[in-house]
């Protein structure tokens, strides 16, 4: 199901922890800016039962700032050496969409790039997935973060994504990149309805015949519909994970580890 260097053999959903060595992020900036946090936050993860570590090194939250190619170039490959160092098995991916980061961080030992404009603010970076011959995660937004909320108008909100991958999924298919996940993108150019409606018709995704990866672990589309915060949102968390592995998703990006693979656990129970 995947290239991860044979890494991972299940074909059961998979969960990926966010380690975020940003300074900004909307939940948790700050935490993970010395190696033994980072270290803490990486063992954590790996035993609370998580796949795959997925390291950012900039904040995509909405109106958040970019941070000079060469600072994210040098937090992520500091992140995965140190991670590659003490954790050789680990699966784990880098949250960029700029090609050169991606190639250096897979250089030093990172095996996926996650990538939330899906191949469109860098021209390079499907060319260079093609080389790399990694995963690719590909995510849908329609603007960057800094003016992505203002742009949340669409003829077709499916029918839109839809073609949006369609056209994302052939560039990657013209450079030999088999290795293809996709993410709708939630909470990235849409509304608060828009995102429950994209929940609600998740399944249509899977008939692109691709891995779906789903990202909403704390999301303002949980904390503002339950008229909570990011730091109350880890039951509205579970809940929407549960749904989405019941709608077909192959991976879940979360934060909290331990209560996604719960939630997994059971799903499996059930099937």
């Amino acid at each position: 199901m995947y290239n991860f260097r044979g890494r991972i053999n299940s074909g059961d959903p998979l969960v990926m922890g966010i380690l975020n060595v940003t300074e900004d992020s909307f939940f948790d900036g700050g935490r993970y800016t010395s190696e033994e946090a980072v270290l803490s936050r990486a063992r954590r993860i790996v035993e609370d039962g998580g796949d795959i570590i997925d390291v950012g090194a900039m904040s995509t939250r909405p109106n958040a700032a970019e941070i000079p190619e060469n600072v994210e170039t040098e937090k992520i490959c500091s992140t995965v050496r140190l991670l590659r160092r003490h954790f050789p098995e680990a699966v784990i991916s880098v949250d960029t969409y700029r090609s050169s980061v991606a190639q250096a961080a897979v250089e030093e030992g990172a095996d996926m790039v996650n990538d939330i404009s899906g191949g469109t603010f860098d021209s390079n970076m499907i060319p260079t997935i093609g080389k790399l011959q990694v995963p690719y995660c590909a995510m849908h937004t329609p603007a960057p973060p800094q003016t992505m909320q203002s742009m949340t108008a669409y003829d077709d909100i499916l029918a839109d994504i839809l073609k949006f991958f369609g056209d994302q999924i052939r560039k990657l298919r013209e450079h030999h990149v088999h290795d293809i996940i996709i993410d709708p993108g939630f909470g990235f150019g849409k509304t608060l309805e828009q995102n429950y409606f994209l929940m609600k018709n998740l399944e249509v995704f899977k008939e692109l015949g691709y891995p779906l990866l789903v990202g909403i672990s704390r999301k303002s589309m949980i904390y503002k519909l339950l008229g909570t915060d990011p730091d109350h949102a880890l039951n509205g968390t579970t809940v929407l994970n549960t749904i989405a592995l019941m709608k077909g998703a192959s991976i879940l990006r979360v934060h909290d580890v331990k209560e996604a693979v719960e939630a997994r656990t059971i799903f499996l129970q059930q099937k």
